[in-house]
């Protein structure tokens, strides 16, 4: 989701010693640390907290939504998404306090396109779209219709259609109820990004486990107390979405919430496509845009191994000045928790160098149907909010929140705020639309009577000539 450079600063404490692996026998249960082998001599530590429940309770029924939309690519780089039927729009666009989205349709530029002209507006895709129908003909190059009262030209060429690249049909039902944590088939999966370690969602692990919620937050390969393998290879994307696929299969219980921040959203978005009929909600912290991944060729972390190390004061210095709203004496304490931000300069170019993933485009993220919640924090200098809206708009059921008082660092700002926002998430379920009205069927001899009235109705009502009215 991010750029490079951006996710780059998190090497903060770049200079301390290789990552070591923990003997299994000399972990602690208690404590709910546990290693586990992905791949012969790949270990990731996890940190899994199975609660006591002394009362199970039933899970709720929930909704049932419909899934209906239309994604189309063009060749100039514009996608446009439309959201057929407007029943279930409605219920999906439905939030817990009653208000509704208004858009319905969403017109987005995919790529920057010199020759073509600028997109619609949100407003104007929308109701081009919707009044077309489902039949409808994208305007070439999204030029706006005149507005109302102004006079056409009097011959206008005939523009030709343009054909789609792409269409992606999506037609599904997805059940969405509130997750209690007394509930045993409901496990949270915390993921966390570039340089940092299942330690910085120590507020949120510890909060959710007391309110009965399983939870599950494994270390990336190369950070925390997990495995470093001295190979470039081992922290590409697809590697480590593989170990994620495999932590995922281990601990999955019938319905899972994925909680990702910065590049652990990527990873979260992998997971919800490789696993749609699990996959219950997810939560977005600060994840921006629904862009590709793709390595910069001209970032400052393509410098070797030694460069980067002695820039690590320059680098733990800009990732404070960039990561946190306030630079005081808490937030350094942040950084000099243990394990919070324990990384080597080989595995952070190697992370950087792997951030390859060209499938993960706008309408990978569009085909998602699962709720998310997208949590960004006003201060963030890496990812610009209008990233985080982007996402909004492009996904199926998203609610944008935004935290006035947190950076790029939001869990470890503002952890009750955060705590708060993702537990309302999770009970939250669409609310209860009145089913549509069905106009009453008139039987044969009803429908005859009523025409018979008419006629007869009709002829009263007739004007008569002059002469047969004075008679």
């Amino acid at each position: 989701m991010l750029t490079s450079f951006v996710e780059g600063l998190l090497c903060c404490l770049a200079s301390k010693s290789t990552n070591t692996v923990v003997p299994v026998e000399t972990s602690e249960p208690a404590d709910g640390y546990e290693f586990v082998e992905v791949k012969p001599g790949r270990l990731l530590r996890v940190r899994h907290i199975i609660p006591d429940r002394p009362v199970v309770e039933e899970p709720s029924q929930g909704r049932i939504v419909s899934c209906k939309r239309k994604i189309t690519v063009y060749r100039s780089g514009q996608l446009f998404i439309e959201n057929l039927g407007e029943r279930a729009s409605a219920e999906l666009k439905t939030c817990q306090n009653g208000d509704t989205e208004p858009n319905s349709t969403v017109e987005v530029e995919l790529t920057d396109s010199r020759n073509s002209s600028p997109p619609l507006s949100i407003p104007e895709a929308r109701s081009d779209l919707v009044t077309a129908g489902n039949n409808m003909a994208a305007p070439e190059s999204g030029a706006a219709a005149p507005a109302a009262g102004q006079n056409e030209p009097a011959q206008q060429p005939r523009k030709r259609r343009r054909k789609p690249k792409r269409t992606v049909v999506i037609d599904c039902e997805r059940r969405i109820s509130s997750c209690r944590g007394t509930h045993s088939d409901v496990a949270l999966f915390f993921i966390h990004g570039v340089g940092g370690s299942l330690d910085i969602w120590g507020s949120q692990l510890d909060f959710f486990s007391r309110l009965g919620y399983e939870v599950i937050a494994p270390d990336l390969a190369g950070h925390g107390a997990s495995s470093a393998p001295h190979i470039a290879a081992a922290y590409t994307f697809y590697a480590l979405a593989e170990d994620m696929r495999l932590m995922f299969k281990r601990y999955a219980k019938k319905r899972n919430i994925l909680i990702g921040h910065s590049y652990g959203v990527s990873f979260c978005t992998f997971l919800a496509h490789e696993f749609p009929d699990q996959i219950h909600k997810m939560v977005m912290i600060n994840g921006g845009g629904p862009t590709a991944l793709e390595p910069s060729l001209c970032s400052i972390f393509n410098l070797p191994t030694c460069v980067l190390h002695c820039l690590s004061p320059l680098l733990a210095w800009s990732f404070l000045k960039a990561g946190f709203a306030r630079q005081g004496a808490k937030e350094k304490q942040l950084l000099r928790e243990n394990n919070a931000f324990n990384v080597s300069s080989f595995v952070l170019r190697a992370m950087m160098s792997g951030q390859y993933w060209p499938e993960g485009d706008e309408v990978y993220h569009a085909e998602l149907t699962v709720p998310v919640l997208l949590v960004h924090g006003m201060h963030d200098k890496f990812v610009p909010v209008e990233e985080d809206q982007r996402m909004a708009e492009i996904l199926l059921m998203a609610f944008l929140k935004v935290l006035e008082d947190g950076s790029h660092m939001v869990m470890l700002e503002c952890p009750e705020a955060v705590n708060t926002l993702l537990h309302e998430f999770f009970l939250w379920e669409p609310a209860v639309l009145p089913p549509p009205k069905k106009e009453p069927k008139t039987r044969p001899e009803t429908a005859k009577a009523q025409i018979e009235n008419n006629r007869v109705t009709s002829e009263s009502t007739k004007v008569r000539p002059a002469s047969a009215r004075q008679t």
